[in-house]
């Protein structure tokens, strides 16, 4: 069987172990970083919070009725990750898009490489550059130019390679132009500095305004976008059309966060271990890339997959960014996963 094929019509759930082709597979793939959507507690939360409010809400957030666990959910996020205010959507997609459009307009455009397509305001950048060469030219570009404002996209890591960026480059610009910092921490969230994000690691300067997106939906696992800026950045992304008219996440997902903090403190716990027991047993270290406390380890042998494949071990390995290129072999461990399968892992990779 090829890594290909017989994988993209799966009839039951993700989670440590998967089925398909009547056979069962260690899953070492997605981006369920801390196991939530198999979580037992957590999914009794979130039963309890279905009873309370219901499966969904199909208002707006406009509407002249609403549910009060939105803005409680917005005002336990921001205290929660060190934010003034926060601002939270029913996904990533929309959190990221919605904050572009409205300062699209605040100053000259420059996109960070290989910035996710949410950030993407005119078609893609094209930007697949090193990121440390990257920040040191557009400091140069800003502090040089004779325009004072600028609006800068990027992501907070890249989670393939993996990378986390550093900007604490942004110290350098002159203090007499006028920044604004899109970062979209989507898999960050959750994971980065102890469990919190990248929020924590961003320098806060005078003439500096950041703006954080993220979805909710992976290292979380909440079906929901979440922004987190000032008062006044959030108050603004408020008055938009896109805010003001779409539907709201599920009510009952945002009920489980907001009571399950400490089965996230747990399960990031927890993944450390698994972490730290799969990289110390990296032997070839030329042939894997990795960055300490992120669960993502890039293999650059060609075959592992296929070879871990005939070990019943299913790992993601797909072409990316060019889908007609070669495959992208990593595996991603989680939470939901136990020490034994860890073991096992590693007694594959090494057979």
């Amino acid at each position: 069987m090829s890594i290909n094929e017989n994988f993209d019509q799966l009839e039951r759930r993700l989670a440590a172990s998967i089925e398909a082709n009547q056979e069962n597979y260690l899953y070492f793939g997605g981006t369920a970083y801390l196991g939530i959507p198999q979580h037992q507690d957590f999914i009794n939360h979130y039963i309890e919070g279905i009873k309370h409010y219901g499966l969904n809400n199909g208002t707006s957030r406009g509407n002249n009725v609403q549910l009060g666990i939105y803005n409680e959910a917005e005002q336990f996020t921001a205290k929660r990750y060190g934010a003034e205010a926060a601002l939270i959507t029913s996904s990533g997609y929309l959190a990221a898009k919605l904050t572009v459009q409205a300062y699209k307009t605040s100053g000259l455009i420059r996109y960070a490489p290989n910035t996710h397509p949410a950030l993407w305001m005119d078609g893609n950048p094209s930007n697949t550059a090193d990121f440390k060469t990257w920040a040191v030219e557009i400091m140069q570009e800003i502090n040089n130019s004779e325009e004072e404002n600028w609006v800068l996209l990027s992501n907070s890591m890249n989670n393939l390679y993996p990378e986390i960026y550093d900007f604490n480059f942004v110290k350098n610009i002159n203090p007499q132009k006028k920044v604004v910092l899109i970062v979209d921490d989507s898999h960050g969230i959750g994971m980065l500095n102890h469990g919190n994000s990248i929020w924590q690691a961003i320098p806060k300067l005078p003439n500096l305004e950041v703006v954080m997106v993220a979805s909710m939906a992976k290292a979380l696992g909440v079906d929901a976008g979440v922004v987190l800026g000032s008062n006044t950045s959030i108050a603004k992304l408020k008055q938009s059309d896109e805010f003001y008219g779409a539907s709201p996440p599920s009510a009952a997902a945002l009920y489980a966060f907001i009571h399950t903090q400490e089965i996230y403190l747990q399960a990031y716990q927890k993944l450390q271990q698994h972490i730290a027991q799969f990289a110390k047993s990296i032997q070839d270290a030329e042939h894997w890339h990795y960055v300490a406390g992120f669960p993502v380890f890039l293999c650059k042998k060609e075959n592992i997959a296929q070879k871990l494949l005939e070990e019943k071990i299913l790992i993601s390995s797909f072409p990316y960014p060019d889908r007609n290129g070669k495959n992208l072999n990593r595996i991603v461990l989680s939470s939901w996963h136990s020490e034994t399968d860890i073991s096992k892992l590693i007694t594959a990779l090494r057979n």
